[in-house]
């Protein structure tokens, strides 16, 4: 799958195959485990614009937050699902407290594999059937006039053979990770021509999917692509600019106390879900027994594996790493961005965007950024910091090198390429481009 964070899954108990294990949305079934659903018909009399998303890992949450805040902004009603894993994660404790009239709620066992061979052997299998699902229980109660998927990537390949999760119920989504056309247009990425040619043509299928309006995609290559290649009846691809909200940097050294941060030091920040493919790994062994490198600062929740490699190679590193293993709220993001000198964009097998480019991006700060996909697309010309061809001890040292140069004064300004694309990514242009196809 490209790029996606696999939600962890819950194995099914036995049961009918026409209650827990079929795909489409037109039929009824029943999940054990789902939390009491809101009789919304009975409240409001109006329909409902319903947000699902399984996963409210990495960036995901921050998509149902600015999608719902589109949806309200604009006077609709809006549903946010999700599964009951997340009943304490800080967008849903906000939605709870906040108990407005026009944006509630819903959980779900969303995560429970049913029974069958095609779920056991295919993960689009499997979060196809997580979103028709929710909008059968959903629909129990409420009248859905619209679903809004933030991350279609979970199931889109699957819509060229079986059609929409959605039965005939409207729906709208955003695409992240697709890179099967990279190659075939210049980006450094694996050469997979079977694969890519596969993927390509099940894409274009899925676009004449029933009840899609339009999809959305955060990579600007993919709607060129497409053009090209479209297909008669297909819904529109429109671009959407990966947003980070209009947030003015703190003051450094204010910023740097409140994170207990060195005042004098340099500082690399290494941000978002810390997982293996962060090139966290590779990383912390290039600094390992070199001095005069800045201070990493790693900020955000880890899985088990990266967390057990932190913890054991952190002791090798002079200085020591800043380590904040928790959930990075609004205010402490701002802190993180104005205090350090320098963001981590190494990563490793990732060839979709990247939000922390753009977070970086609206914070002046330089990137070491990798050399594929669309993050070395965006970062080609080295203007926004030095670029990585791959991840090794030398490489990793040349990088810091260029970066204490710049740091210095002595690089040379470049107007950075893409430089154009990466200032569309603002909050507002995402909420009006969404805004525009809820009617």
């Amino acid at each position: 799958m490209d790029n996606v964070s696999i939600a962890r899954y819950r194995n099914a108990p036995a049961a009918p195959r026409d209650v827990a294990s079929l795909p489409d949305a037109d039929t009824d079934a029943g999940t054990a485990g789902s939390s009491a659903l809101p009789d919304t018909r009975a409240s409001t009399g109006d329909d409902w614009i319903t947000i699902i998303e399984p996963n409210f890992t990495g960036h995901r949450w921050r998509y149902v937050d600015w999608i719902a805040q589109a949806c309200v902004e604009a006077g609709h009603r809006c549903l946010v699902v999700t599964d009951t894993e997340y009943a304490s994660h800080p967008l849903a404790q906000r939605i709870v407290h906040e108990a407005r009239p026009d944006l509630r709620l819903v959980l779900l066992d969303l995560h429970t594999v049913p029974l069958g061979p095609h779920f056991a052997m295919s993960v689009y299998m499997r979060f196809r059937n997580f979103y028709a699902r929710a909008l059968r229980q959903v629909s129990q109660t409420t009248r859905v006039r619209l679903v809004v998927a933030p991350y279609a990537d979970y199931f889109f390949y699957t819509l060229g053979g079986l059609n929409s999760p959605f039965g005939k119920t409207p729906w709208i989504a955003i695409v992240m990770g697709m890179t099967f056309h990279h190659a075939g247009i210049g980006l450094r990425t694996p050469r997979r021509p079977l694969v890519d040619m596969a993927k390509s043509a099940l894409f274009r299928r899925a676009m004449r999917a029933r009840g899609l309006r339009t999809l959305f995609t955060i990579d600007p290559t993919l709607p060129g692509w497409f053009a090209g290649t479209r297909p008669k009846r297909a819904a529109p691809l429109n671009y959407v600019a990966d947003p980070f909200p209009e947030t003015h940097a703190a003051d450094p050294q204010l910023a740097r106390a409140r994170l207990q941060l060195d005042a004098h030091a340099r500082h690399l920040l290494v941000y978002g879900a810390i997982g293996e493919r962060k090139g966290i790994c590779e990383l912390m062994l290039a600094l390992a027994h070199r001095r005069d490198v800045p201070r990493l600062v790693i900020a955000g929740q880890q899985d088990d594996e990266t967390r057990a490699f932190i913890d054991a190679h952190a002791p090798q590193l002079t200085p020591a790493p800043a380590i904040f293993d928790q959930f990075v709220p609004e205010e402490m993001e701002r802190d993180l961005f104005s205090a350090c000198d320098a963001v981590w964009l190494g990563y490793k097998q990732h060839y979709g965007m990247s939000g922390v480019l753009v977070q970086a991006y609206r914070f002046g700060k330089p990137v070491v950024a990798s050399a594929d996909g669309l993050i070395g697309w965006y970062c080609r010309d080295g203007a926004l910091g030095p670029l990585l061809d791959d991840l090794e001890p030398a490489t990793i040292a040349r990088a810091l090198d260029a970066l204490a140069v710049r740091w210095r004064g002595d690089a040379v300004a470049a107007q950075p390429a893409g430089e154009s694309l990466l200032s569309q990514n603002t909050l507002d242009q995402f909420k009006r481009t969404l805004q525009a196809a809820m009617i």
